[in-house]
């Protein structure tokens, strides 16, 4: 049994698919399913069952997979912390991030952190925060940067970088664009365009919903800020939306409501080693970023 096998192995458990797999990996799918068939026949078991498309872990593979990414977490943990001897800041850094952020906060640090330490390999994945948080509790990352847990986990620290004050938003043409102010009750009467449930963003805006009683008309929900704001400039409703999206194509609509402020920053686990080109980087948002 190798390390390589074993992160294939991970891998494929986590994406729930042999070519996806491949392309994280940078890999094949035939070389993919050739590790995972050797780490079979060592083990003498079936991991997975393949049926048509779909790829599911037997028992022995549900037995495995938290030991595997504890095996591979405690390798990682090891080179880090005989890298970090050495003071250089070098080698591959795996970090991940949301679309927004990574689109509308980090660029100018990550120019500033590749020109001060150009021999840094940065590994950026791009998913949804509540995806990237699961994790930075699997081990993937050794930082994400993403909108703050509500309710972080004990294993995890969150260190905050920025406030997002969120606007209640409308198209110029909306029948609210032209309310000097708009009650939440007066919102529920309207078609609503948010972020899916589950997510820490839909999390803050149905709390402040919740308490007040009302009940939330969703037409349309997904987990790109930009692809709401566009739909609410068509005029199909109203949505919740940081102030780094607004634009001349929506309104900001004034309410009796309290402003509703989410939390961007790093996380990381508090049980694994950071790298030196991982603390650098944290410093260097911590640093520069403003609250």
């Amino acid at each position: 049994m190798d390390t390589q096998q074993l992160k294939a192995f991970v891998t494929v458990a986590r994406l729930g698919s042999f070519s996806q797999a491949g392309e994280h990996l940078y890999l094949t799918q035939p070389a993919i399913s050739k590790r995972i068939v050797k780490l079979e026949q060592q083990l003498n078991v079936r991991l997975f069952d393949r049926i048509g498309r779909h790829v599911n872990l037997t028992d022995a593979g549900f037995v495995l997979l938290p030991k595997a990414q504890h095996i591979l977490a405690t390798l990682d943990d090891t080179s880090r912390e005989l890298s970090n001897l050495s003071g250089r800041v070098e080698g591959h850094l795996r970090i991940a991030t949301s679309h927004h952020i990574g689109l509308h906060r980090l660029p100018p640090y990550l120019r500033e952190y590749q020109q001060r330490y150009p021999k840094v390999k940065l590994d950026i994945q791009f998913a949804e925060s509540e995806i990237i948080y699961q994790g930075l509790l699997e081990g993937l990352w050794e930082i994400g940067i993403i909108t703050l847990s509500p309710q972080p986990h004990q294993q995890l620290q969150q260190q905050l970088l920025w406030q997002d004050d969120m606007h209640f938003v409308c198209a110029p043409n909306h029948p609210l664009a032209t309310v000097k102010s708009v009650s939440l009750k007066s919102l529920g009467h309207y078609p609503a365009l948010l972020s899916k449930p589950g997510t820490f963003t839909r999390e803050l805006l149905n709390q402040r919903f919740d308490q007040a009683d009302i009940e939330l008309r969703v037409a349309t929900s997904t987990n790109n800020l930009d692809t709401l704001r566009m739909l609410v400039s068509t005029g199909m409703g109203w949505s919740l939306l940081p102030h780094t999206l607004l634009n001349e194509d929506i309104t900001t609509i004034t309410t009796d409501s309290s402003t509703i402020v989410r939390h961007l920053g790093c996380v990381r686990h508090t049980q694994r080693s950071l790298s030196n080109a991982a603390q650098q980087l944290m410093s260097l948002l911590q640093t520069q970023a403003t609250y």
